[in-house]
């Protein structure tokens, strides 16, 4: 169930607001509302978070043996935030480091024609009434130069000439027999020697921090373990600096203030109802002003879900998703849990995967910690019912049926086994009705809790047209996509009569009257005539609702496809490595194929489950219930 909640608004004084909050925190009952603070400690708190973020990420992105991440050692608070600081410190230098080479290595290749270049050496010549500049010419147009241009030739290679350009002044013009071709490399700030030096000095400084980074990589978990703890200081701190407060205005006489002008500070935010008692215990012990309401329709409440043990094993499954329902939608976790256990046995559709899967959960289950067994009980249930599944059609690591046991051909239910029945079309016809039949089931829920909401409304009409319409639609897809003649539309010496009518009839007039229900109803907002006139406003989206029913319906055949293609893999895996077993040489081999064969069959069914098994329940289910997913967990201001 979704725990209904409580809007709140706590005035404490204004010199007490540091305290409250502490005390606030230690009850962890309220999820304040979102404030943006802004202090000078809030952003040492924020740059602290990010240095050590950075740092964690750069030990973890070093390689070094294992054994130093086996033994790690402990830092104190202070300690650990000086390290992430030098690290990020050192992480800055590297960088720099870095673009110090590129840049010289740029420069020594843009000179490395001229050999050795001292800048000094020809500002030296300028004092002396010297100027020489340097240029490149193409070989081929040196001789071009006129006699009005001092040249000194350096050198050459096949494609260049580089010579020195001689003028009697600094600010000389260019020569006018000097070839358009020929232009002028500008000298560098540092000679080509230093600039080889300053490349090695760098070299060596990154190496050094290299090193320093690898030796504080022992002290990653201590680094890690402050993380929490800085976004609690952050939590606070934002609280404290944004919550709204009153001061003294400037040269005022505190004493001679009224009591009533003392200056005070406010907070508000939601808390469950199960813990208002809490709440109002705590504000008459420490004197708080503590307002009470319920929350406006426009607000956006947390969503706290309460469900028994069973239930709750979803919950890692829907914090993974992050999924969470509104706080005026429906908590759907037990009937979520219900169809994406038979989901998931219908996918992954082998006895043997189940098994599998259950050792893990329970390898995962006796690992874990108490309070935190969720996840393996979830991963357990699901073995379960995969396990279950397989016996029932007699699926075990895609073996065929007649090289099974006999016993577990005789515990396999004949309508979904082939094995039993006698023929794959048979089994996998009455698996696609099962499919077809899963959905009427979990679409039909859908409607009637829409039902149950609306029942003091007249839209609880509509819903129920919604409902005769998924009824009437299944009869349609089941002959459409099933079987023509077991499912006609028309009278045939197949139509099964009830009550002396034809059943076509009845489910086409089921799905008439659910639509002209809908049509009227589903509108409905007090008035009967605007709810028509909004369907008929919206004419198209009202018929291509028609049509989403028939696919919403068609779209639960995906459970037998995709476990079809799973054990079509496994049956060819099987084929493969089966020859292997007869040769003792090829043995290992076989026993590889096998292993990465249905291991990588379970990975997909797994992608399967997540993409295929998932979207039944948060897409198609939700659609019905009108459900968007939209809501935010209620997350407590704790010091937990």
């Amino acid at each position: 169930m979704i725990v209904p909640m409580k809007k709140i608004a706590l005035v404490v004084l204004e010199k007490e607001r540091k305290e409250a909050l502490r005390r606030l925190r230690k009850l962890g009952v309220v999820q304040l509302e979102d404030v943006q603070g802004a202090s000078d400690e809030l952003q040492t708190y924020r740059d602290q978070s990010n240095k050590l973020a950075k740092a964690i990420s750069l030990l973890s992105d070093t390689k070094v043996p294992k054994k130093v991440l086996k033994h790690q050692k402990d830092l104190e608070k202070d300690a650990a935030l000086e390290l992430a600081a030098t690290l990020v410190q050192q992480a800055e230098q590297k960088k720099s480091c870095y673009d110090r080479i590129t840049a010289n290595r740029n420069e020594l290749e843009r000179l490395s024609g001229w050999g050795s270049v001292v800048p000094e050496e020809i500002a030296a010549l300028a004092e002396k009434g010297v100027y020489v500049s340097l240029y490149e010419i193409p070989l081929a147009k040196y001789h071009a130069i006129g006699a009005d241009a001092r040249t000194l030739l350096v050198n050459r290679d096949k494609a260049k000439a580089r010579f020195l350009l001689i003028a009697d002044s600094a600010d000389a013009d260019r020569p006018v027999g000097m070839p358009p071709e020929a232009y002028q490399v500008v000298l560098p700030q540092k000679s080509t020697a230093e600039l080889t030096q300053e490349i090695a000095d760098c070299q060596k400084q990154i190496a050094a921090i290299d090193a320093q980074v690898a030796d504080s990589v022992q002290y990653v978990d201590s680094l890690k373990r402050y993380v929490p703890l800085l976004a609690k200081d952050i939590e606070f701190e934002n609280i404290y600096s944004g919550m709204g407060y009153e001061s003294k205005a400037a040269g005022d006489d505190e004493a001679a203030l009224p009591q009533t002008s003392v200056p005070l500070a406010w907070v508000t935010g939601f808390v469950p109802v199960d813990d208002l008692a809490t709440l109002q215990a705590a504000a008459k012990e420490a004197n708080w002003g503590l307002a009470v309401g319920e929350p406006s329709e426009d607000e956006f409440v947390p969503t706290k879900l309460k469900n028994n043990r069973l239930v709750s094993v979803i919950y890692p499954l829907t914090d993974f998703l992050d999924v969470t329902p509104g706080y005026r939608e429906f908590d759907i976790s037990g009937w979520f849990l219900l169809f994406f256990c038979i989901f998931f046995a219908m996918i992954f559709g082998d006895a043997c995967y189940g098994a599998l899967i259950t050792i893990a959960g329970l390898v995962a289950l006796a690992k874990s910690k108490k309070g935190g067994r969720s996840l393996g009980v979830l991963v357990t249930l699901l073995g379960l019912c995969t396990m279950g599944w397989g016996v029932v059609t007699c699926s075990w690591f895609g073996i065929e049926p007649e090289k099974l046991p006999p016993l577990l051909k005789d515990i396999s239910f004949a309508p979904f086994s082939a094995a039993k029945s006698g023929s794959p079309d048979v089994a996998n016809t009455n698996q696609k009705i099962f499919c077809f039949a899963l959905a009427l089931i979990q679409l039909s829920i859908a409607h009637l809790k829409c039902m149950v909401a609306d029942r003091r409304s007249l839209k609880f009409f509509g819903d129920m047209g919604s409902l005769f319409m998924i009824w009437g639609m299944f009869y349609v897809v089941m002959n459409m996509v099933v079987d023509s003649v077991r499912f006609p539309l028309g009278i045939t010496e197949h139509t099964l009569f009830v009550c002396d009518f034809p059943l076509p009839f009845i489910c086409l007039g089921v799905l008439g009257l659910g639509f002209v229900l809908n049509f009227v109803f589903a509108n409905y907002e007090g008035s009967v005539g605007k709810s028509i006139l909004e369907s008929v406003k919206n004419i198209i989206s009202v018929l291509l609702g028609v049509v989403n029913q028939f696919s919403d319906i068609v779209s639960y055949i995906r459970l037998w496809a995709v476990a079809l293609a799973g054990a079509a893999i496994s049956s060819t895996v099987n084929t493969m490595a089966g020859p292997m077993f007869g040769k003792m040489a090829l043995f290992v081999f076989g026993v590889i194929l096998l292993v990465f064969g249905h291991g990588l069959n379970m990975i997909l069914n797994l992608l399967s489950v997540i993409v295929h098994g998932v979207r039944l329940n948060t897409l198609e289910f939700s659609q019905h219930l009108g459900m968007t997913w939209s809501g935010s967990k209620f997350r407590p201001f704790s010091d937990k």
